[in-house]
């Protein structure tokens, strides 16, 4: 698995020269700047209804009341840091449902991009179908669909774990390696459905190949660090570099 992840993140790399070669910059930069517009307005709504939640949750357990009763400095690190691990939890389990919504809204362009790339790889083209198209955007729901279910049964574990005092410290990271999966999970498919694979070889071929999915969304998190460019650059970035990455394990579909 660990190689698996070095050859993810070493796709992006291979991702941005191939990107530039090909001067594939009009398949990046159009659904790119849509989907930073929708983050950036989604991120602002989230955490301004985010701050309301927690405070009303916290005021309907009765926790804000009693730690003014205790005067327990202890219970006050406790709870502010819990409050702080509680909201990355949620900030995760909202990446995750808008992931899946621009997924299904961009999944046409996503399609054709992977499509695209793995042509120019083997120098060869694939005709362009409306019929396969359509199947292909209805695949992509389905996917979508089945995995936003999965995720939101884990993300709701992972938040009642996340209260528990120390333990519920390293839900975050579980919460990120999990998002990163789905996510990588999303863009390795359209590879998988291009060869012919039905949604349940997809799943399992792909969870055999982990370590290419956590790669994959591992580097598509990090670009949202990088303000703005990255944002507009990862959706992208990732597609093809997903497609790069699976394109030596063709022999395994």
């Amino acid at each position: 698995m660990l190689k698996e992840l070095v050859i993810a993140i070493q796709s992006y790399y291979k991702a941005h020269r191939f990107i530039i070669k090909h001067k594939l910059w009009k398949w990046i930069l159009i659904p790119g700047i849509i989907y930073a517009l929708l983050f950036f307005t989604g991120m602002w709504l989230f955490w301004s209804s985010s701050t309301q939640a927690i405070t009303w949750l916290s005021a309907k357990l009765g926790v804000i009341q009693w730690l003014k009763e205790s005067d327990n400095s202890l219970f006050n690190f406790l709870f502010i840091f819990s409050s702080i691990i509680f909201r990355l939890i949620l900030m995760f389990f909202y990446f995750s449902l808008f992931k899946y919504i621009f997924l299904i809204v961009g999944s046409p362009v996503f399609a054709y991009l992977s499509e695209k790339t793995e042509a120019i790889l083997e120098e060869k083209d694939f005709p362009f179908s409306m019929a396969q198209l359509l199947k292909d955007i209805a695949r992509g729901i389905k996917l979508a669909l089945r995995n936003t279910l999965w995720q939101t049964v884990y993300t709701l574990a992972i938040l009642i774990l996340s209260m528990i005092p120390v333990v519920g410290w390293i839900t975050p990271v579980i919460a990120f390696l999990i998002e990163c999966y789905y996510y990588g999970f999303s863009m390795l498919d359209y590879s998988c459905e291009r060869h012919k694979l039905t949604p349940s070889q997809s799943i399992e071929f792909i969870g055999r190949h982990k370590g290419l999915a956590i790669g994959n969304g591992i580097v598509f998190f990090l670009l949202h660090g990088v303000l703005i460019i990255g944002w507009v650059l990862a959706p992208a970035y990732a597609v093809v570099a997903a497609t790069i990455s699976l394109y030596h394990q063709k022999d395994e579909y």
